[in-house]
């Protein structure tokens, strides 16, 4: 037994997944020799287990889409204007005594529902017309930020019941329940990945998606759907970040755009399609979030995380490209 498992360790150490966890490890290990008190704080240990939930599974929900050969650079307003409608519902029927749990429910099914749609727009413009997805997302994204900012003139939308704000700020078993809600999701995700048709579909289709077309796969069908189940996780993602924030508005999340495609490539998610995982992404995510909160400690300008992101973005890029190039060569 104890042979099996040393067995296990040692071929995950050998894998990406491996290598990308002894990263994780090393940049934990520095922040906290170079701020132990307040890097290894309860205080900011409670604040990244609140914070890489809403992060992680928008970073999944890019990774389906990146997988199959595309891009959503509307994720993050397709969760804000389900976000802002729910909001707007739950806060309404609140105020109108209709009771918190009927007014939280129908609140969270108008966040995911109105996420779904947004992901179904996308998903429907990219099969049926073949808009070129970076195109596509780049249009719906202004779209949907248009329709944020019409609703709320720039505002946030508040007034939401305590029940609602406690699914983003209280624990159970002593782990907050945003992080229980995030595995779930990874779970979802593997095993949609790992154990689905619709999962080995889409990493036919990002490999190539005429050769996806004369195996009998439905391609724009799994097109839609995976752009469809993005938009929920989207939806997900809003209910979370409504809850921490006792609020929601337009701008919140903006930051995981990038965050989330980073995170995608630097977990190992092909930017051409065809491959990823979801420890990878997950690893990743850990890593930026821990980069970014010892950032904070430090008391460094926040804006220069996004700057670190896009470094490491560009970096990870290129090395893929260089690794690329060496492949084709050899071959």
């Amino acid at each position: 037994m104890k042979n099996n498992i040393k067995t296990s360790i040692r071929k995950f150490f050998k894998t990406s997944e491996g290598t990308l966890f002894i990263i994780f490890l090393f940049v934990f290990a520095l922040m906290s020799v170079l701020s132990p008190g307040k890097f290894l704080s309860p205080i900011n240990m409670e604040s990244m287990a609140y914070q890489i939930p809403e992060f992680g599974i928008l970073a999944l929900s890019m990774m389906l889409v990146i997988m199959t050969g595309g891009m959503n650079l509307s994720l993050t307003f397709s969760a804000a204007l389900g976000m802002i409608i729910g909001g707007l519902v739950m806060s309404n029927l609140y105020t109108a005594n209709h009771g918190a749990l009927l007014a939280v429910t129908v609140g969270i099914a108008t966040m995911f529902g109105i996420a779904a749609l947004c992901g179904l727009f996308n998903g429907w413009i990219i099969a049926l017309f073949g808009v070129t997805p970076m195109i596509a997302t780049l249009g719906s994204s202004t779209l949907f930020e248009g329709i944020c900012l019409n609703i709320t003139h720039g505002g946030a939308i508040s007034g939401f019941p305590m029940i609602f704000i406690a699914i983003g700020n209280s624990t159970f078993l002593k782990i907050p329940i945003p992080m229980w809600i995030f595995f779930i999701v990874v779970v979802f995700c593997w095993l949609l990945l790992e154990r689905s048709k619709l999962g080995k579909s889409i990493e036919i289709i990002g490999c190539n998606p005429i050769a996806a077309r004369y195996s009998g796969i439905r391609v724009k069908r799994v097109l839609i759907k995976t752009y469809l189940i993005g938009g929920i996780l989207a939806g997900i993602a809003a209910m979370i970040m409504a809850s921490r924030y006792n609020s929601a508005k337009e701008s919140y999340g903006s930051s995981y755009l990038l965050q989330s495609v980073a995170a995608c490539v630097l977990g190992g998610t092909d930017i051409n399609g065809g491959s990823g995982k979801v420890a990878g992404t997950i690893i990743a995510v850990l890593i930026l979030q821990v980069i970014s909160s010892g950032l904070n400690i430090f008391g460094l300008n926040r804006y220069l995380t996004t700057v670190i992101t896009g470094l490491v973005l560009i970096a990870v890029l290129t090395i893929h490209f260089i690794i690329s190039i060496k492949k084709r060569n050899v071959q």
